[in-house]
């Protein structure tokens, strides 16, 4: 059996503008990054033998991930659509929302919708391609909503909706 994989499905080109500007940030830094690697990389092929230079066979990696995360970033940067403006109804779900959820046990869940390259499970932010989010799309103030995951179905209510910080 071959080691064939298919491909992923493509991901939402949606970002929020904080989203972008992170990105953005992280390929310059990336730049500098790699000059500083290339340097070592070259003092540590001066010294010989590159077989068994521990040192160079490093930089080599580092540079290689280095150079992958840049053209992904080159590839991904150009295709995002920045999306900053509230939508024309407040009162529903969309991107770049706030919500807060009420489980059937009363516990209350925060969450933001934001694009695939921005989520943080820590900060509460869901990527719009999540079963969450799609479940949440275009829900307004007080709709249930059933979520399917690994554990079962889930029901929320939806307690609020907000937009900006």
């Amino acid at each position: 059996m071959g080691r064939y994989r298919p491909p992923q499905p493509k991901s939402s080109p949606y970002i929020t503008r904080e989203g972008y500007e992170t990105l953005h940030e992280e390929s310059r830094a990336l730049w500098v990054r790699r000059r500083d690697v290339t340097k070592a990389l070259a003092a540590a092929a001066a010294e010989g033998d590159r077989s068994e230079n521990a040192e160079y066979i490093y930089r080599k990696k580092e540079l290689r991930e280095i150079d992958r995360r840049i053209r992904y970033l080159q590839k991904r940067l150009s295709e995002l659509k920045v999306v900053d403006n509230a939508p024309s109804d407040p009162e529903r779900i969309f991107f770049g929302a706030w919500v807060c959820l009420e489980d059937d046990d009363g516990v209350e869940h925060n969450y933001r919708i934001v694009g695939p390259d921005e989520f943080d499970p820590e900060k509460g932010w869901i990527s719009m391609d999540s079963p969450m989010a799609k479940a949440l799309l275009k829900r307004a103030l007080d709709d249930e909503v059933t979520v399917k995951t690994p554990n079962g179905t889930m029901r929320y209510w939806v307690m609020d909706v907000r937009y900006g910080e």
